[in-house]
């Protein structure tokens, strides 16, 4: 089935929306201005959410399709529990990526956002880091969807995609990593160090900085951990839940977003 042009349109804002809220010290010249700046796109992601939640029931798709949703949402949420964060050892990423990858770009921006969300309420932690979280968590899920579509022609091949999926979950979890270290990068560095945010400089010499910031603060190795963490999951229990969730897609006549 086609995918709806305004569904489409509706998560790729929600997107763009999410890059931009990361992307500030990068965009910004005057730091003065990062609080309001964020605001205002934190501010624009609820909205986009229930947009979004809206757009999946109006676009055909119903109270099966959604409680699917719940479900997995409810189900990462548990999961994440079980996942002591040590190391960058986390185990929310690879149901997430599994579930964007058969449900689609929307499905799993939206089950990214809500897992971490759900799972933040039930103890994981709630604070000024949990929006950047929910929508870090929602362009991975977001991305799965698009790899899954790229990777149409594969369906049925169960070890060809295990590995598709074991080839995105690398860069993405260490996406999500310097994501979340970006946001917050110009405050944790402070001023005046060679590892500083410096407002205003061109774009590469931040980038530069960044990079440097993430080698030296140890950031790359809790990403490298929930990388491996990840693809070792998918690698065992992907046959399993692609078969899972496929004929539960089928049953509830899901269509992509």
């Amino acid at each position: 089935m086609k995918t709806n042009p305004l569904s489409a349109a509706v998560v790729a804002v929600a997107a763009l929306a999410s890059i931009l809220v990361f992307a500030w010290p990068l965009i910004i010249a005057d730091t003065s201005q990062a609080n309001l700046a964020q605001g205002v796109f934190i501010g624009l992601m609820p909205l986009l959410l229930l947009v979004i939640l809206i757009e999946f029931n109006s676009g055909s798709i119903g109270t099966r399709q959604l409680a699917i949703l719940g479900l997995l949402i409810a189900l990462n949420s548990v999961i994440r529990m079980l996942g002591a964060g040590v190391s960058g050892i986390e185990t929310v990423f690879f149901l997430l990526i599994i579930g964007g990858y058969v449900f689609g770009a929307g499905f799993g921006f939206v089950l990214g956002a809500g897992s971490l969300l759900v799972s933040a309420l039930m103890g994981a932690g709630v604070g000024p880091w949990l929006p950047f979280q929910m929508m870090a968590a929602g362009l991975v899920g977001l991305g799965a969807g698009l790899v899954g579509r790229l990777a149409s022609k594969l369906r049925g091949r169960g070890y060809l995609e295990l590995f598709m999926m074991s080839c995105y979950a690398i860069p993405a979890c260490f996406a999500y990593g310097a994501l979340m270290t970006l946001w917050n990068w110009p405050f944790l560095a402070g001023e005046g160090s060679s590892l500083s945010y410096v407002a205003g400089a061109p774009l590469i010499e931040n980038l530069t900085t960044f990079l440097k910031y993430e080698i030296f603060t140890g950031g790359l190795i809790w990403d490298l951990g929930r990388a491996v963490t990840t693809v070792v999951l998918i690698t065992i229990t992907g046959k399993t839940l692609l078969t899972t969730l496929r004929r539960a897609a089928n049953k509830a006549h899901f269509r992509r977003i």
